[in-house]
């Protein structure tokens, strides 16, 4: 009997995995130099990420679950309510684990003394950020700016008036939405075509990682790296885990489905690395394409969990190796900062740091910007976790949000998941044949 593709990826790439870190280990110095075979996978899925985005939310708005500008509203207002509880909750642990466990205490930084010449592009664009700021950020300045800058909430923006737009628009714009239907088949195909360098990309990233920081860097790089992943294994089981489980969905089981592409967000340390595939398979799964559509990009602009740990416990390392005291009035306004700063970043090159640059500089130099020097060694490791508990974060929001809206077959769903029934052809991604075009859900 023939492997299934989808099957033998996955086996590839924990072939890949396992290479990358014997090569590493072994030959340090030549592992280094396969670093670049991640990062042209990763551009490589980029490149693909704004047409599918805005193509995938159009047609759910035009034909899916948004019938009507209240519908969609509806969704939306429930998708961001959501978000921000959840990441909320994401900040708290990250923050609450970083104040108990103190990773940076003792550090004694004198900045003075310190090189920071490596983080001041961050610095150049950590600019106090406002929520007029915000604003004036999600508009772009004309059609193909979001495109070109691939930045994820103008895409939004941009793909939510032109879903609108189609959907007021009688026949004429019924005809347009079946032609951007039909173009997700060789969007797809593009994306099927690049996945088969998976493997190739998880060895070259592997190979880096342990070749620069060592084969103990797999487990501990210093307290802040195990605090972090920890921190995010317990968000993973604990909070995740209850959403997934009232949703009707053992989490062990969702992630077994999910294997393929859970391994690829954490060796390319990636989240958008997957999304078409995820969008393929929640639909496979039973989830409604509008559903679909509409809450899983809004999640990668603005359910960043792993992220939001991240940036809390950063800065409590951080205020702890300066020796900076945070008071209550600082870490709430951490907080408030945070909820608008963090929305989007993971789509931006460096967002991460940007992010946390602007973050820091609105607190008025509590502590200031070049201290993330010292989070640069670190941060490729940090980023495996970080990507790997947004990509977490992003499934368990689309298939909540699903059965909240009764948008998902439960019983086709189970079956699935149980093995009684094979997926629909058209999540398989490196299927030789084109998928085919599914009709909308009305």
């Amino acid at each position: 009997m023939a492997m299934n593709p989808s099957k033998k990826l996955y086996i590839q790439v924990i072939c890949a995995i396992i290479a990358g870190v014997l090569l590493g280990h072994f030959y340090p110095d030549v592992s280094i130099e396969f670093k670049p075979l991640g990062d042209v996978f990763i551009r490589m899925i980029k490149m693909m990420i704004g047409p599918i985005i805005f193509v995938t939310i159009v047609v759910g708005i035009a034909k899916g679950h948004a019938e009507s500008a209240a519908s969609f509203g509806k969704l939306a207002l429930k998708t961001v309510i959501y978000f921000e509880v959840v990441t909320t909750f994401a900040m708290a642990i990250g923050l609450a684990v970083g104040l108990y466990m103190q990773p940076g205490a003792g550090m004694n930084v004198d900045l003075s003394s310190v090189d920071t010449s490596s983080v001041a592009s961050y610095k150049a664009a950590a600019v106090p950020f406002s929520t007029v700021d915000f604003i004036l950020h999600v508009v772009p300045t004309s059609l193909i700016e979001p495109f070109v800058k691939g930045d994820m909430l103008q895409i939004l923006f941009l793909s939510v008036l032109c879903g609108f737009a189609l959907s007021l628009s009688g026949l004429p714009g019924q005809s347009i939405v079946t032609q951007l239907e039909k173009a997700t088949v060789p969007l797809f195909k593009i994306v099927g075509m690049i996945m088969r360098f998976a493997p190739i990309a998880a060895f070259g990233a592997m190979a880096f990682t342990v070749g620069k920081f060592g084969l103990g860097s797999l487990k501990n790089l210093g307290l802040l790296v195990m605090c972090f992943y920890i921190t995010s294994a317990i968000f993973i089981v604990i909070i995740l885990g209850s959403l997934a489980r009232y949703s009707g969905f053992k989490p062990w089981t969702l992630l077994k489905y999910f294997r393929e592409e859970a391994l690829i967000v954490f060796a390319c340390a990636s989240n958008e690395a997957v999304l078409p595939a995820l969008v393929k398979k929640l639909e496979g799964l039973g989830c409604r394409k509008g559903v679909v559509g509409v809450v899983l990009p809004m999640s990668y602009a603005l359910n960043l969990d792993g992220a939001c740990i991240y940036y809390t416990m950063a800065i409590a390392f951080l205020a702890q190796a300066l020796n900076v005291e945070l008071s209550w009035i600082d870490l709430l306004t951490i907080f408030g900062i945070l909820l608008l700063t963090s929305k989007g970043s993971a789509t931006v090159t460096g967002g991460g740091f940007i992010t946390l640059a602007a973050t820091l500089a609105t607190v008025h130099g509590k502590v200031p910007v070049e201290a993330m020097v010292l989070l640069l060694g670190v941060d490729r490791l940090l980023s495996e976790a970080r990507s790997f508990t947004n990509f977490c974060g992003n499934v368990v929001a689309t298939i909540f949000m699903a059965r909240l809206e009764g948008a998902i077959d439960m019983t086709h769903a189970n079956k699935v998941l149980n093995g009684n029934t094979s997926p629909p052809a058209k999540i398989d991604l490196i299927a030789e044949r084109s998928p085919p075009v599914e009709k909308a859900q009305s």
